[in-house]
């Protein structure tokens, strides 16, 4: 693995934006504020209107010597008309500088743990107090105050956390052996912290800085370390603390007046042997090695959970024994297998299916083969699915007494799909399906299955997916009631939603989608069927809901660039008649757009725990109604 970089953004559109911010009735608490970016970081926060806790130990570089610096800051913020109060604690009693915070001004909303020290000297001549010191005031200190402000982040529902990062960490530097461990374990723990405090609305964000400051002077070139202002990193600093910033786990570089995101990425790595059987050699990684280390695809992985499904693959494919055939796999049983092949006509009509309208001009290339851009609304292969599931006996396989369950009480409770290759607009294609789990919930059994798709011509796979089948009143057969194989849902942010995208269905949605998608379940059409379902009249598909949600998506997060598209992951709650009108309220978390669906009519969510990964975003159009 190494760093990547993605420019985000220049200083001076960040001053533009930020003055328009303010943190009125924020506080806000800044480690190692007596100096440098500290500072610097301080009097921003609280010429917007925070209320600053100004903490510093007052030592040098090295951790030696007290003095009251953080009053001279403090004094300063008073005399601008701002609110602010100074603590000298050292940062490993955490806990007494939150209650600063507390004490003064009743809450807590932001902490840049920006404190830090220097013992430069060669691994070799390295002591373990020197190594110590550096840890205890980087990593344990960032720890302690951040697990002391973590109890009121999550009460309120709202924090912001920045740890700071160094190059020294991201790269390495000679004579800094302890500073650069210290440097990227804070990495480490912002990644998981991000993945903890998401549902809490607590953003974990870290700065890797280049300015000069205590740390810095007399390290670089004078004329060089003037340019190194403080002032050009704490705008940054300011809009990650920002209740408007969504960014969440990133690594924001910046100096002198530039910022850039960094991560990690992963080579596609090579596999080294044929089978599970086969044993592996130091001389087969030599001869693999140039394709384990090429860097010129290489991506990143959002989550662990993504990183292992990588490894899950390999798995897959060694088991076929045909490493160079990825559509081969034992794993799937033939006969649970559908073919397909659709054209540009299919396309078309599944856009149709899923609200495609020659009004909407962000439509158009949905539903004109000649348009310069004509794409396949990404969320097509999830169609396969219920084609696999309800045209064979693999429900009865998974569930043996179903055939004493009404067969009208089969539903469609849960979807994921992940979009591999650019979908072609038109293909022969082969689904494969298997059950993973069927599981107890009481009143109803839920069947996890799993399904890949195959490109027959290329051998490629284009996508994969998992379905959770609903059986109503098949519960209570003494099952398993979770499973390791579920593809978890998320919780929207605990706000507004950033941008609401509301669209109508047409009365007869369910008949075209019926069409579109090829499930021609009656629920959907038949009265006498719906009822006996449960539903007072005939109810729209939840995929065909899935699709006007994607298509939102795409058109307000991607500028409808379908190959922006990553995978989605949604829960199907309650039914939509045709006619009703969709909203589709979407909160934007990096890549990850969070949204939920919900009709109009009665304000009543019919998707929800959901989420749409982007491979990138493009802000597009932002109309609220279509």
């Amino acid at each position: 693995m190494f760093i990547q970089f993605k420019t985000v953004s220049k200083l001076n559109q960040l001053v533009n934006t930020m003055s328009k911010l303010c943190f009125d009735e924020r506080v806000v608490v800044v480690t190692g504020a007596g100096a440098g970016l500290g500072k610097a970081y301080a009097l921003l926060f609280a010429s917007k209107g925070a209320k600053v806790v100004v903490n510093d130990l007052g030592s040098s570089r090295h951790g030696d010597g007290a003095s009251r610096v953080a009053d001279t800051v403090v004094s300063e913020i008073k005399s601008q008309g701002g609110q602010a109060v100074a603590n000298y604690d050292n940062v490993l009693d955490g806990d007494k500088i939150i209650k600063t915070a507390i004490d003064n001004f009743g809450r807590i909303d932001v902490l840049v743990n920006n404190a830090g020290i220097l013992r430069d000297k060669s691994f070799a001549r390295m002591s373990e107090d020197d190594w110590d010191i550096i840890q205890n005031v980087h990593v344990k200190g960032a720890m302690r105050a951040t697990k002391a402000a973590w109890p009121y982040f999550k009460q309120q529902k709202y924090g912001r956390i920045i740890f700071t990062s160094s190059n020294s960490g991201l790269y390495g530097n000679f004579g800094q052996a302890n500073y650069s461990s210290a440097k990227m374990a804070l990495v480490g723990l912002a990644n998981t912290l991000a993945i903890e405090g998401q549902s809490s609305g607590i953003n974990t964000n870290v700065i890797v800085p280049t300015a000069g400051s205590r740390l810095t002077e007399d390290i670089v070139p004078a004329d060089f370390y003037n340019q190194l202002k403080p002032e050009l990193i704490a705008p940054v600093v300011a809009w990650l603390c920002h209740e408007d910033c969504t960014e969440n786990g990133s690594i924001i570089e910046s100096a002198l007046g530039w910022a850039g995101k960094c991560h990690l990425i992963r080579s596609n790595g090579s596999i080294l042997r044929k089978s599970l059987k086969d044993s592996l050699t130091p001389e087969t990684v030599r001869d693999n090695w140039d394709q384990v280390t090429d860097m010129s695809t290489a991506k990143r992985c959002e989550s662990i959970a993504e990183a292992t499904g990588e490894l899950m693959n390999v798995i897959e494919q060694l088991s076929s024994s045909k490493t160079s055939d990825s559509s081969s796999s034992r794993s799937f049983d033939p006969k649970y297998t559908i073919k397909y092949t659709y054209d540009v006509k299919d396309a078309i009509l599944y856009a149709l299916g899923v609200g495609a309208t020659t009004k909407n001009p962000d439509d158009f290339q949905y539903l004109y083969e000649n348009h310069e851009n004509f794409s396949v609304v990404p969320s097509y292969f999830v169609i396969f699915g219920p084609l696999g599931a309800l045209g064979s006996d693999m429900l009865v396989t998974a569930l043996p007494n179903l055939g004493e369950i009404n067969i009208a009480g089969i539903l469609h409770g849960e979807q994921y799909l992940k979009v591999l290759k650019k979908i072609p607009t038109e293909a022969n294609v082969e689904t494969r399906f298997r059950i993973q789990e069927t599981l107890d919930k009481e009143k109803m059994a839920v069947i996890l299955i799993e399904h890949e798709t195959i490109d027959v011509k290329s051998g490629e796979k284009l996508a994969v997916g998992q379905m959770a089948g609903v059986i109503k009143g098949a519960g209570g057969f003494g099952g398993p009631r979770n499973s390791d194989h579920e593809v978890p849902l998320i919780d929207a942010p605990k706000r507004n939603p950033d941008i609401s995208v509301t669209q109508q269905t047409c009365v007869d949605q369910a008949a075209i989608y019926r069409l579109a998608s090829g499930d021609m379940n009656p629920l959907h059409i038949d009265a006498n069927i719906s009822v006996m379902g449960g539903f007072e009249r005939p109810i729209l598909h939840g995929l065909c809901s899935l699709g006007f949600a994607t298509r939102h998506i795409l058109q307000t997060f991607a500028r409808g660039d379908t190959e922006l598209f990553d995978c989605v992951k949604a829960r199907f709650v309650k039914p939509v008649i045709p006619g009703q009108t969709l909203r589709t309220d979407m909160w934007r978390e990096g890549k990850r757009i969070h949204f939920q669906t919900i009709v109009v009519e009665n304000n009543s969510p019919v998707i929800s725990g959901a989420y749409i990964d982007l491979k990138d975003v493009k802000l597009g159009n932002q109309t609220s109604k279509l």
